[in-house]
């Protein structure tokens, strides 16, 4: 009985110290990180720049991988399928909060995901073309009391927070809008500009063609204007209670390891505060929002009620 006894305690010592050398080696090949939206947009643009600084700090490159479509949700997705083991990890924007609400799944957003750490969040608002006859808000709202149904504008997605939030708009202001939903900024930008559409949400992806001259903002979804375009109204000064910044961070498997998990936070976390971050950020009107994650664990529990609500009251929920 002794020796069996003593067998055990060995087995059982060499198994720790095996997860302790595994913990101490991670990561011992590359990362990946997948993000929701495709390549080019301000989301893709700015996590590749955290990408490659976390990289620089943990030794070995995060490879971003874009998989967009589904409301955002794709990546939180594919975390329910992949080893938690560090190796992958996804970007989760709010739409993750409103799938169950919208979508039969068979995973929790909540208790499914590891919430890592939450980076950033996004300024958003409605543009135009310059040579549209809706000229300010206004003749927006106008133009969608005299024609229901018939002022179309697009979003990066059915579900996203451009697509519910202008929802939300057009309830408050008794309009009904034609909704056309795309993959991301890239896309809804050559819709816009190709004269697809007649206005499009989105985040200040849209920044290039507006300083370009090809697009006009008619209004921002921050708490104040922001600084790019300070002629543009905020939403709640146009009498409308909103305010959208979507905060979205990094999530991994729901079992990772602890110390795994610290790991990539401590990495993220300093990588977020590389001035090559904030000024990928700052191109978009986009700031660093940290969460560690308790916080953003908080947060992620927070939001899935509060999404639920919204879902309801826009009559989306399934």
């Amino acid at each position: 009985m002794r020796r069996r006894h003593l067998i055990q305690l060995a087995a059982a010592t060499l198994a720790a110290a095996s997860m302790g050398a595994q913990a101490q080696a991670f990561p011992a090949k590359p990362i990946k990180l997948v993000i929701a939206f495709p390549a080019g947009g301000p989301t893709d643009i700015t996590m590749r720049q955290l990408a490659d600084n976390a990289g620089k700090i943990l030794g070995q490159p995060v490879i971003v991988e874009n998989k967009p479509g589904a409301g955002g949700s794709l990546p939180a997705q594919l975390l329910q399928s992949s080893a938690a083991d560090g190796y992958t990890l996804a970007q989760i924007p709010l739409g993750v909060f409103r799938l169950p609400y919208t979508t039969k799944i068979n995973w929790d957003p909540v208790k499914d995901i590891n919430y890592v750490l939450n980076v950033t969040g996004y300024a958003f608002g409605i543009v135009v073309p310059t040579d549209s006859p809706i000229k300010n808000w206004n003749d927006f709202v106008a133009y969608a009391k005299a024609n229901p149904g018939k002022l179309s504008y697009g979003s990066t997605g059915t579900l996203t927070s451009p697509h519910l939030t202008t929802e939300l708009i057009a309830q408050k202001l008794g309009v009904q809008l034609n909704h056309i939903p795309y993959k991301g900024s890239a896309e809804l930008a050559q819709a816009i500009t190709g004269g697809h559409i007649m206005a499009a949400a989105d985040s200040t992806g849209f920044a290039p063609l507006v300083k370009a001259g090809k697009l006009r903002v008619l209004n921002t979804w921050g708490e104040k204007r922001l600084e790019q375009f300070p002629e543009a109204p905020t939403l709640k000064e146009l009498g409308l209670d909103i305010v959208q910044n979507s905060p979205f961070g990094i999530g991994v498997p729901r079992d990772t390891p602890p110390d795994v998990v610290k790991k990539l936070h401590d990495a993220f976390k300093k990588a977020m505060e590389d001035p090559s971050y904030v000024q990928a950020l700052n191109r978009y009107d986009m700031v660093p929002m940290y969460m560690d994650p308790a916080q953003y664990t908080r947060f992620a529990q927070d939001t899935f009620r509060t999404e639920k609500a919204l879902v309801e009251k826009l009559g989306l929920a399934k």
